[in-house]
């Protein structure tokens, strides 16, 4: 088994599988292609397997680093780049819309920890307007409910809401012998760019995420079931929904038209 570049074990609590394949890792810098007037974040660098691919093409990086025990690892390979910063900090808190300041959008990498990917890709969709495009890895499975379309079974609360604001590529698959330690499970590639404000429909987020949570509340009940005392038969027929389905089978366009229903 491969050993880790910098002698640094992975530690269990940081979720940490890190990138050792040298074939993924070209082929994800192809994916995101940075050029030198790029800005990107990138999230849990790690032991800077991207690291280097990324910031050599001369672009100005941000990396945010969780574990101190990798600080003095990234600050010893890449403080000689003029454009790297390094954040020692937690990414669930960090305030990504502040490095937007200087009127750039922000291009987010990141091989995200399976434990805390979604809570990480809900608060980026908060900034999303700062933002041009975001790379992930992520565990195949939450790949599959971000790129779901109605009626699959993964289709749900992450899929709907990254759709609305997000277009959803899966790029690619990679195996667990990519990393050190290998997972238990198949990791994905995924690319999230987000809408212009005019290219969604108008809609409020938090009474479209209100509608998503009721509706995916007990997957297996039907809608009625699942929307008593908020959306009656009546007013589901009159946006041409049958109350006896079930909120898988909603496309993205139904949930925005109940959310612009909903009372406050």
């Amino acid at each position: 088994m491969k050993q880790p570049r910098a002698g640094h074990l992975p530690r269990k609590r940081f979720g940490q599988n890190f990138l050792q394949d040298d074939g993924v890792i070209e082929a994800i810098a192809r994916a995101i292609r940075p050029q030198a007037d790029d800005h990107l974040v990138e999230i849990g660098p790690g032991q800077g397997a991207l690291t280097e691919s990324l910031i050599s093409s001369g672009c100005r990086l941000d990396a945010i680093e969780l574990d101190r025990d990798l600080i003095t690892v990234l600050l010893a390979s890449f403080s000689v780049y003029p454009t790297f910063k390094l954040h020692s900090a937690d990414a669930l808190k960090f305030d990504f819309a502040s490095l937007a300041c200087d009127g750039k959008k922000l291009r987010v990498v990141g091989n995200l920890p399976y434990n805390i990917s979604t809570p990480i890709i809900f608060k980026l969709l908060e900034s999303a307007d700062s933002i041009l495009d975001m790379h992930f890895m992520l565990q195949l499975e939450v790949v599959q409910r971000l790129a779901a379309k109605p009626g699959s079974k993964h289709w749900g609360r992450l899929g709907i809401m990254s759709q609305y604001q997000c277009e959803v590529s899966h790029l690619f698959d990679v195996p667990p012998e990519a990393f050190f330690p290998p997972p238990k499970v198949q990791s994905a590639i995924v690319r999230l760019s987000p809408k212009a404000p005019g290219d969604r429909p108008e809609c409020d987020r938090k009474k479209l995420a209100k509608v998503v949570q009721l509706a995916f509340g007990q997957r297996r009940k039907t809608l009625r079931n699942n929307f008593k005392g908020v959306f009656d038969d009546s007013a589901l027929e009159s946006l041409g929904i049958d109350p006896s389905c079930r909120a898988e089978t909603l496309e993205l366009a139904t949930f925005v038209a109940l959310a612009n229903t909903l009372m406050d």
